[in-house]
């Protein structure tokens, strides 16, 4: 039976992990695919395993995130996917683009990356892509990441502090469901969002990254011990499986479907 119905709010993609979120008004998902152009690209923070002729799971401590160092959210950056370039803005205002599809271009930019950080990381720093269908996810098997708006509402009903969405760093946000609907779904639960339908994973369990302030670049609140405090969880938002593609925009319905 259908359990809730909400209303796709906003999509989001983060080509380069640990680096700026970008809204995108329609993606097409593709059955076991993750969601388009996201985490195609992750910085190495030294040597991090990752082989592109082999390609399996990292942890996330082994890039420049921003539960390693809050300063990566002071970058401004964008990804062209019809270039291939892309495009940063440093804080003093300086822009730059660097062609990621060319050895060049990578290089580059893990040199002017090594110059902003200093010594914030070891390195040395090394731009890898995906190879084939892999993508530099925070979970093995979670393809797609939702969040439910009323939910962050009542995160911030509860906080003495504004609680900004761009902490969550998720790829598509549901307005119109129940605060914590989503604390009710189990494993092999449907998600349409509207062509394409997805099988509910695992609720995400967050980390430092949430404590960094995305428009200041530094770390001003324990929003994983907050969270516990007040509402006795470590995670908020989920993860899902694409089962079947199809193209979803912002406005479309999402339909959930309880396997019980």
């Amino acid at each position: 039976m259908t359990a809730a119905i909400g209303k796709v709010a906003a999509l989001f993609r983060h080509p380069v992990k640990g680096f700026t979120p970008e809204p995108v008004d329609a993606v097409t998902l593709e059955a076991g695919q993750t969601f388009p152009n996201d985490r195609l690209f992750a910085i190495e923070n030294g040597p991090s395993g990752y082989d592109p002729n082999q390609p399996r799971h990292i942890s996330k401590q082994k890039f420049t995130v921003l539960a390693r160092q809050a300063s990566v959210a002071n970058l401004s950056t964008r990804y062209d996917d019809a270039s291939g370039v892309f495009h940063v803005t440093f804080p003093e205002g300086q822009m730059k683009g660097y062609d990621l599809g060319l050895e060049d271009g990578r290089v580059q930019l893990a040199c002017d990356l090594s110059h902003y950080f200093g010594d914030a990381f070891e390195g040395p720093l090394k731009v890898v892509e995906g190879a084939q269908t892999h993508r530099f996810t925070d979970h093995p098997k979670g393809q797609v990441s939702l969040l439910n708006l009323a939910s962050l509402d009542a995160v911030n009903e509860a906080m003495s502090y504004p609680v900004s969405v761009a902490r969550f760093r998720m790829n598509v946000y549901v307005e119109g469901l129940a605060a914590w609907e989503e604390d009710q779904w189990q494993p092999g639960d449907r998600i349409r969002l509207g062509e394409a339908e997805l099988v509910f994973l695992t609720h995400t369990v967050r980390c430092k990254a949430t404590h960094a302030n995305p428009e200041t670049g530094e770390y001003d609140r324990d929003l994983v011990s907050d969270l516990f405090r007040h509402f006795e969880r470590n995670t908020f938002g989920i993860y899902a499986q694409v089962v079947k593609g199809g193209r979803v925009q912002s406005g479309d319905d999402v339909e959930v479907q309880r396997v019980l």
